[in-house]
């Protein structure tokens, strides 16, 4: 007959809100049992239950809240909350970061993601798009501070990577919506102050210095130009910055609890 020492040990694990993506569509919204061997780290635990560490910022192990370190035990209680910013919780002990000012948010994106790049970089916020980076290289830019936006949930369970988040939408406007609202970016939106290819702040250019380098019609046309300090690449309100800003603000209003898409 077994002894209780010989019988399988298990834990509890509840996923909280937009967590639940994560899990398969039957166990969404419910406790679920995860066999335990040893007394692994509850990093360990979430990560191998499909959900990646940076989309956790608070993790309760019986009630209390715990670091990702934190060991389990047989039988423990885990409950697991995606980033919240509304809730004061007061001087309580985070398994994530804290959420950055939105207005020191910078990122780093993976390969699939390029036109989401350029719509950050036209919203003013600081993104490196490495196309072709290995995931390694990805992964260390984000442990520099930088957030990972990426389609890849092997990546955001890299242990270097601190801020992340799994871009749920194929579709680069609502890719821009979710990216405001998970990290509050709609207040901070500086619309055409970086260069979409080198990822400057655009710089005053001389209107006279412009002349020779854009076509007549342009120069009659346009009282302001901007240069990139990197490139050396002019820009100007042509007929496209209409439809830019009308693409960020419809991202805005969404973000601030409009209608999407």
């Amino acid at each position: 007959m077994r002894g209780m020492e010989d019988l399988p040990a298990f834990v509890e694990l509840r996923a909280y809100g937009p967590l639940n993506d994560f899990l398969p569509g039957p166990l969404r919204g419910r406790p679920l049992r995860r066999r335990l061997y040893g007394t692994p780290a509850v990093k360990d635990v979430i990560e191998a239950a499909g959900i990646p560490h940076p989309e956790v910022q608070l993790v309760c192990v019986n009630g209390e809240p715990v670091g990702f370190g934190q060991r389990l035990q047989p039988s423990d209680r885990v409950a697991v909350y995606p980033p919240f910013r509304t809730v004061e919780l007061g001087p309580v002990l985070l398994a994530g970061p804290p959420p950055l000012p939105p207005d020191e948010a910078t990122f780093v994106l993976d390969g699939h993601l390029g036109r989401l790049a350029a719509y950050l970089r036209l919203s003013g916020f600081d993104t490196l798009y490495p196309r072709d980076a290995a995931d390694d290289e990805l992964a260390g830019l984000a442990g520099d501070g930088r957030i990972l936006l990426t389609r890849d949930l092997g990546l955001l369970k890299r242990s270097a990577v601190v801020r992340g988040a799994f871009v749920r939408s194929d579709r680069p406007s609502e890719q821009l919506i979710e990216t405001f609202r998970r990290f509050d970016l709609a207040g901070a939106v500086r619309p055409f102050a970086r260069c979409l290819t080198c990822n400057r702040l655009l710089e005053p250019a001389d209107r006279e210095s412009a002349r020779e380098l854009v076509p007549p019609r342009v120069f009659r046309e346009q009282a302001e130009f901007r240069r990139c300090p990197a490139c050396g690449r002019l820009f100007w309100r042509g007929s496209h910055v209409a439809r830019m800003a009308r693409l960020l603000q419809r991202a805005v209003e969404a973000a601030n609890g409009g209608a999407g898409g």
